[in-house]
């Protein structure tokens, strides 16, 4: 590569154990998930950033799309993110960037990532975020994070990806592009700790006004009878990303960031941790229960959202009684 920022190969590459097979939910959403993994490439905590994911709620139509704040990654990491203003070629922008040891995260099509093979990869055109960290202009290579690992893409993959093929002329808008200024390592140990619990103080103070699985039970038992038996895969799975999965692998974080906690021996910290684990678990579960009843038509317990709520109720109150 003509500029990397780390000697990072994927057939070695071995992730966090955040994205581990043996979790619920092995991959979030693909902003956060490549974060997670940016930050442990660069020998920093990244479950320490993660009692913001406490504060999620339902937005009427879908769950809070989740993302590491930015004010978080300068505080813990002595990180910043800035937008990177799309003025020339694109390939050359990220190649100078990466020179200067700035990772760039870039909105692409994940029609052209070979690491969606078998989903989206020349089957689907899909908005997803991916971290450029190597590039070579003249072998048309790109490595990058993506999900929950660490690829390389290369050929009219990387034509496709950073626009070779559109002329200067083009009326295409740009991709939206940021970039992470590195700087110095924030605290570590103990210090990373305390400041990990101030950041949940804060955190806690914003939660939801309402139970939001009262919200999201009403408008479930509004959006199902349109999607039930239809076997209507695209909306189930669009639907399922957007709601199960964007909670469920929202609280097993939370859950994993409380365990983290409770090795500083932090009170009823592991008590905490069981009421977020039943939600990913509940989440993940349902989704299947509702994939049943849209290609089968297989009757709905709504009920089990019931229970949700009480799961998140058990565990807000209980937070907010030993951090707040």
């Amino acid at each position: 590569m003509t500029a990397r920022i780390l000697d990072l190969d994927p057939a070695t590459y071995i992730r966090h154990a955040v994205h581990a097979e043996n979790r619920i939910w092995p991959e979030t959403n693909c902003y956060s998930d490549l974060w997670m993994e940016l930050l442990h490439a660069l020998g920093r905590e990244p479950v320490a950033a993660l009692g913001f994911t406490v504060a999620i709620d339902f937005e009427g139509d879908q769950w809070t799309f989740f993302k590491v704040p930015s004010e978080i990654l300068a505080d813990l990491y002595g990180i910043e993110v800035h937008e990177l203003a799309i003025w020339r070629p694109l390939a050359q922008q990220l190649e100078e960037q990466l020179a200067r040891g700035r990772p760039c995260l870039a909105e692409v099509d994940s029609f052209f990532l070979p690491d969606t093979a078998g989903t989206s990869y020349r089957r689907h055109h899909v908005k997803t975020t991916v971290a450029v960290m190597a590039i070579d202009l003249a072998e048309r290579r790109l490595g990058y994070f993506h999900n929950a690992g660490y690829y390389e893409l290369r050929g009219d993959d990387f034509d496709d990806v950073v626009r070779t093929r559109e002329p200067q002329s083009s009326t295409m808008l740009p991709p939206y592009v940021e970039f992470a200024r590195i700087g110095a390592p924030g605290p570590a140990g103990q210090a990373l700790r305390a400041r990990s619990r101030d950041w949940l103080r804060r955190t806690l103070t914003r939660l939801p006004s309402e139970n939001p699985f009262i919200a999201f039970r009403a408008r479930l038992a509004r959006d199902a009878p349109g999607l039930l038996g239809t076997n209507d895969l695209e909306a189930l799975h669009a639907y399922s990303f957007a709601t199960f999965r964007q909670f469920g692998a929202c609280y097993e974080l939370a859950a994993t960031y409380l365990e983290w906690l409770e090795s500083d021996g932090y009170p009823a910290v592991n008590e905490l941790t069981l009421p977020f684990r039943d939600l990913a678990l509940a989440a993940k579960v349902f989704q299947f229960h509702f994939a049943r009843a849209v290609t089968r038509g297989k009757p709905l317990d709504l009920g089990v959202v019931d229970r949700m709520a009480e799961h998140w109720q058990h565990g807000i109150a209980g937070l907010t009684a030993c951090y707040r």
